[in-house]
């Protein structure tokens, strides 16, 4: 049975008594100890610029030119916390029960009270780092809502808060690498663990400008790489996020749990064709004003502004009236997925729905009208006001929706249906954020630990920086404590040697197949089997074939993918061939993962197991676990489970009605 490590004693006093009494290192012996930290989006920042000014050696890698091209930095609509500034009931308490129910009652209690707890020291940090969250006329910090809550805790800059927090944590990690404490590695990618005596003792990297291999050592390493969703070839994701990095934790031992755990976000421009290679996120925050709809008659072909108000499907309203638009992410995309399959669907390609935007303009017109003593404004003036005050809170999404569709957001609805954007399933780790190998932690959405079966929308960042900022500092030097009489071991060890002789095989493998098809088509390949079988929706038979067809593709990669160029430069075909191998691989772990759970529960919904109305139907009674697989060999995984105990919370039939 796994240890999660959780503290003894009462929910809310656990992370109190555990930073009371975990071993510290003092500063003397933190400057003997190096600290190598994979990935430089908010986890990475934080954690990177927090243990540099702590007095560890840090080493921070990342694939990007720059650790400010992270994907941390397209988060738009906001960051949660526990402030209360609205004085509309929210607490510590609320935040944890929300985020437990969200998750569909499949996440640990005690990592997720401590996100709560630690939430809002989180908003005080990027402010004192001049993050510009929006502000309320008075100058307060400003809160929105977002789904799957009935308070205000979403803190936000416009439509574009990671940036602002990304750009925050860089600058905290650049006045680190400025005074030495951090050495920045851009354009390296971490491509396997090195492991001496069973610890995590290293990695090897790849410049990806030369194509040069190289050794570094870390007394602990911190994987801080994102998530895997580009296992579905479209996706929200960057084109660059990968999963490689935890996948070679987890080909040394590391545990992956829940793979089958991905989220599908409600809110995002309905693919377009076969031309392309992301798809666009809209920021969950415009549920916050926009109302959702379809027409209520089937195939109707009217323009939006031509469908009158009675003839107008408000169906998130109508099924879920004490959430309505904001219910959570995995609720609201399988009701648009419910209306589109049942020929309600809207544009040329019928798989959208629309997000009116408006009932809000001329609500905040109105006021807006009021506020200017304007008594018998006409309707064109209304709108106008209405049209100013949406342009200030959301204006740079609207301008981006226009650019990509040609459509002006504020005289016609948007056109959204969902899309892959995140993954709850990761890197298992117990409560100090280490995996099953000893000295290798994973933070953010690169572990499994907080969301559950379902992420609440704008807890990403609140995870991530949480974690690097406040959490890893203290469990880190629980670890370290007993390190500091371990010399750094010199990187001609036969275990670097070893590693790197391993991956440059595998990079010689993979060149030396010639075969005929691109890397790009196995990857759509990839991606189409995975959304069909193991997407919004999956079925045992569905799933099954889905193993199959994974399995013969990797076959198919391994004797007929195409890599032009050559090793020693740079070579972004060999890049992304080393990162598809890996999603592939990934894959198959996806399906057989979403096969063993037969329940339906958060962004897992198999069609075998859901309520008379359409819900997801739990089964607490067989799968009250964590899923942790152990990779045996090829095509052959170990499941290994964690026991979730609710002392607090009783799980129940979620609604949002």
């Amino acid at each position: 049975m796994l240890n999660s490590k959780i503290p003894a004693g009462p929910l809310d006093k656990k992370w109190t008594t555990y930073k009371s009494t975990c071993k510290l290192v003092n500063p003397a012996n933190k400057r003997k100890l190096e600290v190598i930290v994979v990935g430089t989006g908010l986890a990475g920042a934080s954690a990177a610029a927090s243990l540099g000014e702590l007095g560890y050696k840090v080493k921070a890698f990342c694939f990007q030119d720059s650790p400010r091209r992270a994907h941390s930095i397209a988060a738009q609509g906001g960051i949660n916390a526990a402030k209360n500034y609205q004085n509309d009931g929210d607490s510590i308490y609320r935040l944890f029960y929300d985020t437990i129910k969200g998750g569909d009652y499949r996440a640990r209690e005690g990592n997720v009270h401590r996100l709560a707890e630690v939430s809002g020291n989180i908003i005080d940090q990027c402010v004192a780092q001049g993050v510009p969250f929006a502000r309320e006329y008075g100058g307060l910090l400003s809160n929105r809502s977002f789904g799957g809550t009935q308070v205000q805790r979403t803190f936000y800059a416009a439509g574009q808060t990671g940036q602002q927090l990304l750009i925050g944590a860089y600058q905290a990690l650049e006045r680190q690498v400025a005074l030495g404490n951090v050495e920045m590695l851009s354009r390296h990618e971490m491509l396997d663990i090195v492991m001496i005596d069973g610890k995590a003792r290293g990695i090897i990297a790849r410049n990806l400008v030369t194509g040069e291999l190289e050794r570094h050592f870390g007394h602990a390493v911190l994987l801080c790489s994102g998530g895997y969703g580009n296992v579905f070839y479209l996706s929200t994701n960057a084109m660059g996020s990968n999963v490689t990095a935890a996948w070679k934790a987890h080909r040394k031992g590391a545990l992956f749990a829940n793979p089958c755990f991905t989220q599908i976000h409600p809110t995002c421009i309905p693919v377009s064709g076969d031309h392309q290679s992301k798809l666009t996120l809209m920021s969950e925050s415009l549920r916050n004003d926009g109302r959702i709809w379809v027409p209520k008659a089937k195939g109707d072909t009217r323009k939006p502004n031509e469908i009158p108000e009675e003839e107008r499907d408000y169906y998130l309203e109508r099924r879920y009236p004490a959430f309505g638009n904001l219910v959570p992410r995995d609720v609201a995309s399988r009701a648009a997925k419910e209306r589109c399959d049942a020929g309600y669907g809207v544009g040329t390609s019928k798989q959208a729905v629309y997000l009116d935007y408006a009932d809000a303009i001329k609500r905040y017109g109105k006021i807006e009208a009021n506020k200017q003593g304007l008594t018998n404004a006409d309707e064109a003036t209304i709108i106008k006001l209405g049209k100013d005050v949406v342009k200030e809170k959301y204006g740079n999404l609207f301008d981006m929706y226009e650019k990509i569709t040609g459509e002006n957001p504020y005289e016609v609805p948007m056109r959204i249906y969902p899309a892959v954007h995140y993954t709850m399933g990761g890197l298992w780790v117990d409560y100090e954020l280490m995996t099953t190998i000893p000295g290798l932690y994973a933070l953010g959405e690169a572990n499994f630990s907080d969301h559950g079966a379902n992420r609440l929308g704008a807890s990403a960042l609140m995870q991530g920086l949480a974690d690097g900022y406040f959490v890893i500092p203290y469990t880190i030097g629980n670890y370290l404590a007993d390190e500091i009489h371990v010399k750094p071991i010199p990187t001609d060890h036969p275990a670097f040697v070893e590693a790197e002789s391993a991956v440059r095989d595998r990079i010689h493998m993979l060149m030396n197949i010639k075969g005929t098809k691109t890397v790009e088509s196995f990857h759509k390949r990839l991606g189409k089997i995975i959304w069909d079988k193991c997407g919004m929706a999956r079925n045992a038979e569905g799933l099954k074939q889905a193993i199959k067809e994974v399995q013969q593709l990797k076959q198919e990669f391994w004797s007929d993918v195409r890599i032009p160029g050559d090793i020693n430069e740079m070579n972004p075909e060999l890049d992304k061939a080393n990162r598809v191998a890996d999603f592939i691989e990934l894959g198959e772990l996806m399906c057989i993962d979403a096969l063993n759970r037969e329940e339906s529960c958060g962004g897992h919904f198999r069609e075998e197991h859901q309520t008379e109305e359409g819900e997801a139907l739990r089964h607490d009674d067989k799968f009250m676990y964590v899923a942790a697989w152990e990779m045996k060999a090829e095509h052959e995984w170990t499941l290994h489970k964690e026991n979730l105990d609710y002392e607090v919370v009783k799980p129940s039939q979620r609604s949002y009605k």
